[in-house]
């Protein structure tokens, strides 16, 4: 019935009437929080391109850690930053590279947290590109080998997930069948299923050092204008054995999520990248916007689109705000 019987104003006239009729709700125990992790012990270094975070060192990534499991956040997500780089990325293998040693550290100290590792050969090669190089283009299938050897690394060292987010075709199946024969059948796949060739990733690549030397990654990863081809994708990966799919970035694509939420039953996760993380903050900082009420705004538009695990930057300051309400 229309005015003056129905007043949907009456749902809306006191904080604890909005709140029991909330839809949608954000909680801490979605959150994954990205960390960026680097060789050396005592090493806690903020990261000029995104205001509040920083690089850590195995042992303050565990401090890190310890931090966000109080806070209520339960998991991360480790990206690595080598102490060497070469155009096939050797160093993602090392089992005492930054990142195999802060997995093990951090499962010896906080066995709790579930420890997600990326994993892809952009910070780890010379020229940036996700794969190793035929000519000037990345050889797919060359490059999942190395892939796989690299989420075996991880998996062993005690990680819960392996995060392929190169966007090779096919690497979810290989990095499935390479864990199920090392006896390593209990390791998640988080795929990053939908990874599109975002302009919103500028931060991340100063933060992780991977930006390409030449060229750009627009001929694997996805076309921003393509919705249905991102549907393939996520069919494809769920084919191959994912466990969780990704869609990346999280904002601009909500109509993506959305429509994977509608025809897939697997876990979601949804990566709010470092550049909508540095727009809220730089916006924040200018005094244009309020930080707090915009970042949980954004997080609590990701969860509404149909995000079951939030990635995201603001996961601590996030956790303690909700703590605060």
């Amino acid at each position: 019935m229309g005015y003056p019987i129905t007043r949907m104003r009456r749902l809306r006239r006191t904080a604890e009437i909005r709140t029991l009729i909330r839809e949608t709700r954000l909680d801490p125990s979605s959150f994954m929080k990205p960390l960026f992790v680097v060789s050396g012990e005592g090493v806690r270094r903020p990261i000029p391109s995104l205001d509040g975070q920083f690089h850590l060192s195995p042992d303050e990534a565990v401090r890190e850690v310890r931090r966000l499991r109080e806070l209520g956040v339960p998991s991360v997500l480790l990206f690595g930053l080598p102490e060497t780089k070469d155009p096939v990325g050797t160093s993602a293998l090392d089992p005492d590279g930054p990142v195999p040693l802060a997995v093990r550290r951090i499962k010896e100290t906080v066995p709790e947290m579930v420890v997600a590792t990326d994993i892809c050969l952009c910070e780890y090669t010379d020229h940036g590109h996700c794969g190793i190089l035929r000519g000037e283009g990345v050889d797919n299938d060359r490059t999942l080998d190395v892939l796989s050897s690299m989420a075996i690394v991880h998996a062993e060292s005690g990680a819960d997930m392996v995060g392929p987010s190169d966007m090779m075709d096919g690497r979810v199946g290989a990095i499935r069948r390479a864990l199920d024969e090392r006896g390593l059948t209990d390791t998640l796949i988080l795929a990053y299923s939908a990874k599109f060739a975002s302009a919103f990733y500028g931060p991340f690549r100063e933060a992780a050092g991977s930006a390409p030397a030449f060229g750009d990654r627009r001929s694997y990863q996805m076309d921003p204008p393509n919705g249905r081809e991102a549907m393939r994708e996520v069919a494809l990966d769920v084919d191959e054995g994912a466990d969780i799919v990704m869609v990346k970035p999280a904002m601009p694509y909500l109509d993506v999520l959305r429509e994977v939420r509608a025809q897939f039953d697997l876990p979601l996760a949804a990566y709010q990248v470092s550049g909508e993380y540095a727009m809220i903050a730089a916006a924040a900082q200018a005094g244009l916007l309020d930080r707090r009420a915009a970042a949980l705004e954004s997080l609590t538009a990701i969860r509404r689109a149909g995000a079951d695990i939030l990635i995201t930057y603001f996961a601590d300051e996030a956790a303690s705000w909700l703590r605060a309400l």
